[in-house]
């Protein structure tokens, strides 16, 4: 397993954003980390990408607690960007080549031309939907094995979501494992090989997508409405 949790629990003062879960994430997937605004998804994510160190329990990443070694093999894609808005495009790839032993430039700059992004251009020059996938191409660029991606289609249009996951199926190796944090399940189904449900803090449901669209023959969007729609109240109300 990739990333292994067990009674991980984080809290935020009196908020218990991760509630002593439980959590197995098979390599060579792609899997969505889904359930509403609020559910614990980032925490999650960013325990796994060692940005926040868990109150209790243990999370682990290719066997290994998470530290140095976990860290060079993890790729994330923040839910918000970063990049210095007065920095060009030019400047991020420098900075990835710096940083990432694994960042592959070439990959990255072609990436860049097919979306006829200019390496000159700054940041703050460019629209909301651009530095997101400007930021998407230097996360996948690298050649990491695990990829944790919060959030990359919220706020793009229709178009960027397309794109945004073409990105995803096409530039990550088939031994990796990406996991994608969203609530947006009807967009990103299609590319799911797993999914795990979370909701105020624990694991509601974790299972193949295929499984449930060949056995209820309904899609994964609808399987989550109807499963929260009889899912208890205390799990169900998002703090």
């Amino acid at each position: 397993m990739i990333v292994s949790c067990e009674h991980l629990t984080k809290r935020y003062g009196s908020l218990v954003a991760l509630d002593n879960i439980d959590l197995q994430i098979p390599e060579g997937k792609i899997v969505g980390l889904l359930g509403p605004n609020g559910s614990g998804k980032t925490t999650l994510i960013k325990l796994a990408a060692g940005l926040l160190q868990a109150d209790g329990g243990r999370i682990a990443v290719d066997g290994k607690d998470i530290g140095t070694e976990t860290k060079a093999i993890v790729s994330y894609l923040p839910e918000r960007t970063y990049f210095n808005p007065a920095s060009k495009v030019s400047d991020c790839l420098d900075l990835f080549s710096e940083f990432y032993a694994d960042f592959d430039r070439r990959r990255a700059e072609d990436m860049l031309r097919s979306l006829q992004i200019p390496f000159e251009k700054k940041i703050k020059t460019l629209s909301k939907g651009t530095q997101e996938k400007v930021q998407l191409v230097m996360v996948m660029a690298r050649r990491a094995k695990l990829y944790l991606l919060d959030e990359p289609i919220a706020g793009v249009d229709p178009a960027a979501r397309d794109y945004i996951l073409d990105t995803i199926l096409q530039n990550y190796s088939p031994t990796s494992t990406v996991l994608i944090s969203t609530h947006l399940i009807y967009d990103v189904e299609t590319v799911l090989d797993e999914y795990v449900f979370i909701c105020n803090g624990h694991v509601i449901e974790q299972g193949r997508t295929d499984t449930i669209r060949e056995e209820k023959g309904i899609s994964l969007d609808q399987h989550f409405r109807d499963l929260f729609r009889y899912t208890p109240k205390e799990v169900r109300n998002v703090q």
